[in-house]
This record gives structure tokens, sequence and C-alpha cells, in this order.
């Protein structure tokens, strides 16, 4: 199957950037990822057409995840903890990949170690921090890229302004953020989803 829209199990593409990166900014990153147990936020999703789609982010810790299109969509894409799943309702039919293989894994496991994955790209900011990561092991998986810009009130001292991903064929995808918050209670029933696929029942 084709995903009717760009994926988001891709990973990111930095853009070209400028200047020193701050030394220990990738540790800073950690501490942010670590320090984050959810987070809600709304979201802007633009792909490589620059067709834009809007909607609502749910992440709890360990591996959930939730991207709810806005009215009208008939996409979902939900991590259950296990699996990352691609629900499309208009042909009823879903994807599924292991939350391990994706590249959104950095966001949903908090004991991940960035160390042998990921780098800081410069971004000529000194209150910008850009990490772009990818597994050597790996290629397939694709690209990401997470920008982070400094706030004290955030976990970590860094708030996370959205991604730009590379997927193994080419399409890139760009999430940005906004109305961000962390921490706050998020029961798992957000990341139950209803079956698409002909004469199954709710997951």
């Amino acid at each position: 199957m084709s995903l009717r829209y760009p994926s988001l199990l891709a990973a990111l593409a930095a853009p070209a950037l400028v200047s020193a990166a701050p030394v220990g900014d990738l540790s800073s990153v950690q501490k942010h990822l670590q320090s984050v147990e959810s987070m809600t936020a709304s979201f802007t999703q633009t792909d490589r057409a620059g067709k834009v789609l809007t909607g609502v982010l749910t992440l709890k810790k360990p591996g959930k995840i939730r991207f709810q299109y806005e009215k009208g969509v008939p996409i979902l894409i939900v991590g259950d903890g296990k699996s990352l799943w691609f629900l499309d309702y208009s042909v009823g039919q879903k994807q599924r990949w292991p939350i391990g293989g994706s590249p959104l894994g950095i966001l949903l496991d908090p004991s991940r170690d960035m160390r042998g994955i990921a780098s800081v790209v410069p971004t000529g900011n000194p209150e910008t921090v850009a990490v772009d990561a990818a597994d050597p092991k790996h290629p397939e998986y694709g690209r990401i890229s997470l920008v982070f810009v400094r706030n004290a009130t955030a976990p970590g001292g860094l708030m996370l302004q959205g991604w730009v991903a590379l997927d193994s064929q080419n399409n890139r995808t760009t999430i940005r953020l906004s109305n961000q918050r962390f921490n706050a209670p998020v029961s798992n029933s957000a990341f139950q989803w209803r079956d698409p696929t002909p004469a199954s029942g709710r997951k």
C-alpha cells in the first residue's frame, strides 16, 4: 500500500546551517528527552509538495504517540507502546512498524542513548539547537532532525519546536509544533484506535 500522505514515520533531513555547535548540546537534548514523560501540542505538517495538514499530537512514554489530524482527514497515526500504526479509514487499510525501527523512537524511548546515532547541527543561532539522527546500521529507517529552542521553563531547558523527516524514498515531511504542554497526565485510552479494516473490532 502506498501512503496517501507522506509518512511521519520517517527520519529528518536537517537544513544547511552554519556556525559552530556549542559543546554539550547533545547532552542537553538527551536530558530534555529523558525529562519529558508526556507532551501535547498542536502540529502543522507540510509535505514535499507543499500540502499542509494540522492536528493535535499526544505523546506518553514509553512508546505511545498519537497524531490526530484535523476534521475531514481520514488518517490516523498511533503508537500503542509496541508498534506504530498508520490507519487509513478512507480505503480501510492499515500499516504497522515496530517502534524500535522508527526514527520517532528517539522521542518515545526515554532510555535511548543518542550518542551513537545523533549529532548536533550548527544553527548559527545560540538560542536554537538542532540534532540530526539516523541509525548507521539501518539507513532504510531514514533520518530525523529535531529542532529545539532554549527555554528555562521547559524540561531540561529546551522546548521542542518540531522536526523534518526524510524517508528512504526521499519523502520529506516537516512538523512544526505550538502550544506545547509537558508532563500533564495523559490517559492510556488516548492511544486506542478503531481498526479500519473490514469486519474488525476496536483496538
